[in-house]
């Protein structure tokens, strides 16, 4: 992998645990920091969640080592409804906060990397683009069906599929607990500007 300057990471949370799950395996959300801190100077590693109780979810071990740990994770409450049949119903989405922060900080970064394959983020793509931001999209066609929308994979400058990094970023099968392999330990390297 080449410099690409300052960049930002954009991990749509659920979907990324999808596609790895699909692709049977973990992510070590360590390595995923330090495989892409080699590509240039990683400015923010945004990870976008639902919970539904902030206290109890079951995320929320996740949820704290990543902000520990170098992230800026940003959680939103699920809203709960019944649809018309009378099913309880749990609602959830990311998508308006995470391309709010990507608009926000297009200007700050050469290259955003986008780990989603959900082609709601074709628009914001195109937007970040014509601010002459490259978008690298992860996520994967090594699946049927593929985990990623066609047109997203198709507006991206660059596609990583997720399958191929597997061994970059995933965790060790053998470390059965925690969200990272190794020492759970502050990590400082993700600049804060």
């Amino acid at each position: 992998m080449s410099s690409f300057g300052k960049i930002a990471l954009f991990i749509d949370g659920p979907n990324l645990r999808a596609t790895a799950k699909a692709l049977g395996f973990d992510i070590d959300y360590n390595r995923l920091l330090g495989a892409f801190q080699s590509r240039g100077t990683l400015l923010r590693a945004f990870y976008y969640t639902t919970i539904e109780d902030l206290e109890y979810s079951v995320v929320r071990p996740l949820v704290d080592w990543l902000e520990y740990n170098g992230y800026t994770v940003v959680p939103k409450l699920t809203k709960e409804f019944v649809d018309a049949s009378g099913r309880r119903k749990v609602k959830g989405n990311m998508n308006i906060e995470l391309a709010v922060d990507a608009m926000e900080l297009a200007e700050h970064v050469d290259q955003i990397i986008l780990f989603s394959g959900d082609g709601d983020f074709r628009s914001l793509v195109e937007a970040v683009q014509r601010r002459g931001v490259r978008v690298t999209v992860v996520s994967t066609i090594a699946i049927q069906p593929p985990m990623i929308a066609d047109e997203l994979r198709r507006q991206a400058d660059e596609f990583m599929d997720l399958a191929q990094l597997k061994l970059k970023v995933g965790r060790d099968p053998s470390e059965r607990f925690g969200p990272t392999s190794g020492a759970v330990k502050r990590r400082d390297s993700v600049s804060a500007e």
